[in-house]
């Protein structure tokens, strides 16, 4: 391993710049770029300003800089274990920064203090690109070996889209990483932009108010007839009409069925899943699927429940896939498939009520996972918080001390049963690894903090 250097050397060295600029764009440094030493056109890369951390008496060894047209961060404690975590950060949206996320959640320090590295990627695109972050991590663990050296072992970790990035990276590479941390993942990949359409499309025909395909007008005419007929109001949790508790009821059910806090979660997070059906005209670098990964949904044969007050399935609207040929492809394209077929140990968190990447996105990978013969490699856990990636730092670091136990003693860790509806809808189901502390010390609900939505666990 090379001896610590200043961070500004080391960048120096990596992105041939004379002094660090947090901010390298598509003109800087010359070149054609065609060996990834630029982002691609349109995009600026956003390196992350990072100070080495002390451990062990000494400090760590901080690596930035570009690789495969991405920007990148790795850490390197002085006494290295010789185990590499690689960190795949969520979705961005579809602007031009490409930026990198240091592991949150404390994992960044925890990592350290325990002997790993850790690594994480830009990705050299955004959008809704799962391709692009198996293609970036994955040449950013090539970079690496570079830098350092081989690792004995390397992990997998990431959030939301990069639970998407996790899952699918094990069955593009097998053989090739020793264990997997997915967190509020994308596990169910296309069918998460189902459930989008589904809630746009239930809301549509329980208010009266068609509204497919959204547009430009969507926000300022059409929405507001939604809520009116609905009987909603935006900001107010109230749900006190038959339409809107009929459309929490589906929702409910469409995001992982009945389950501690559900009400207070659909409150949560009612306004925010139709904003997502508001079009975004802004200009963007993103093309494609990945810009639009709403292509690929859709609900033609969907069994819409429950059916009272309003016959569901005779009145919304059903909706084709426009992309067919991507929704079914076994390649790897931004919305990737995930056939439930890890070659290695996958120990997964969700939040119980999120209802952005919905608990539902567990059962379905735990669905295709057990239907190929895999069960014995997944153990989930169900925390007890309603916001997208809730999670103490307690939490985060028990599931990877406990995925390390798994991988190098074989110990299988405990796990919450998510596909038994009974249990799930027991209101204890999430008590058992949700952080008691964290719970204790949540005060008033808040946008950043959803656990008082919950009851006390016994």
């Amino acid at each position: 391993m090379p001896r610590s250097r200043p961070l500004h050397i080391l960048l120096a060295g990596v992105i041939g710049l004379t002094a660090w600029t947090p901010g390298v764009a598509a003109a800087d440094p010359p070149g054609d770029g065609l060996d990834g030493s630029r982002p691609w056109p349109g995009y600026m890369i956003v390196l992350p300003e990072l100070d080495p951390l002390p451990v062990g008496g000494g400090e760590t060894t901080l690596f930035v800089g570009i690789n495969e047209h991405a920007g990148y961060a790795a850490e390197v404690p002085p006494q290295w274990n010789g185990d590499l975590v690689l960190w795949a950060h969520g979705f961005r949206g579809n602007g031009a920064d490409l930026t990198v996320d240091a592991p949150p959640y404390g994992l960044r320090e925890r990592f350290i203090a325990q002997g790993y590295a850790w690594a994480a990627s830009s990705y050299d695109r955004n959008g809704y690109d799962v391709a692009a972050g198996v293609q970036s991590t994955a040449a950013l663990a090539t970079e690496f070996t570079e830098l350092v050296r081989a690792p004995e072992r390397t992990y997998l970790a990431g959030v939301s889209m990069g639970g998407h990035v996790v899952a699918r990276a094990l069955e593009e590479h097998p053989d090739t990483y020793a264990g997997a941390l997915p967190m509020c993942g994308v596990l169910g990949d296309h069918e998460l932009f189902d459930y989008f359409l589904d809630y746009q499309l239930t809301a549509g025909a329980l208010a009266g108010v068609p509204a497919y395909p959204a547009g430009p007008d969507f926000a300022t005419a059409v929405l507001p007839r939604i809520y009116d007929g609905l009987g909603l109001a935006e900001g107010n949790p109230a749900v006190d009409t038959p339409a809107a508790q009929q459309l929490r009821a589906a929702t409910v059910l469409d995001s992982g069925g009945p389950r501690p806090g559900t009400d207070a979660s659909f409150a949560y997070w009612k306004d925010y899943l139709f904003g997502l059906g508001v079009p975004d005209a802004s200009p963007t670098p993103v093309e494609g699927v990945a810009a639009d990964p709403g292509v690929v949904a859709g609900n033609v044969g969907t069994d819409y429940a429950p059916d009272e007050p309003v016959d569901l399935d005779a009145g919304v609207q059903r909706v084709e896939v426009a992309d067919e040929r991507t929704r079914e492809s076994r390649g790897l394209t931004p919305v990737a498939q995930v056939f439930g077929k890890p070659d290695a140990p996958v120990l997964s968190l969700h939040d119980l009520g999120d209802m952005f990447v919905p608990f539902s996105m567990e059962q379905i990978y735990a669905q295709e996972v057990q239907a190929a013969g895999r069960d014995e490699l997944l153990v989930q856990r169900a925390i007890r918080a309603a916001g997208h990636c809730e999670f103490s730092p307690a939490e985060a670091g028990q599931a990877w001390d406990d995925l390390v136990a798994w991988v190098e003693d074989g110990t299988r860790p405990e796990g919450d049963d998510v596909t038994d509806p009974e249990t799930v809808a027991h209101p204890d189901f999430g008590c058992r690894f949700t952080d008691a502390a964290a719970y204790s010390a949540s005060g008033s609900p808040g946008e950043d903090n959803t656990r008082p939505l919950f009851a006390p666990c016994p």
